[in-house]
């Protein structure tokens, strides 16, 4: 079965339809720094409007990066706490167009 809205895939093959914010902070978790570098968090359809994706940064902590070309919307930021990462993006997903 597809996703209803969303869907979240790792570098490492992980696969999560409409995660909640607990499977994002696992997601998220599970990221290191040679093999699982990174999870993107999509609209679960062809040629989708809007992305956010998280990866490990060398010097510790994580970038996520928004994009929804709907609303012109590019923005980068940088985290340490994966809690608030997860929070951030739940929120920020929450507010999309489906």
């Amino acid at each position: 079965m597809a996703a209803k809205y969303y869907c979240a895939d790792s570098e490492n093959g992980d696969h999560v339809d409409d995660p909640s914010e607990d499977a994002l902070f696992e997601l998220i978790g599970e990221l290191d720094d040679t093999d699982n570098t990174f999870v993107v968090i999509q609209p679960d359809q062809d040629y989708p409007a809007w992305f956010a994706s998280v990866a490990v940064l060398d010097e510790g902590g994580y970038e996520t990066v928004r994009r929804d070309t709907t609303r012109r919307e590019h923005r980068a930021t940088t985290e340490t706490r994966i809690d608030r990462s997860a929070s951030d993006l739940t929120l920020w997903m929450a507010t999309r167009t489906f």
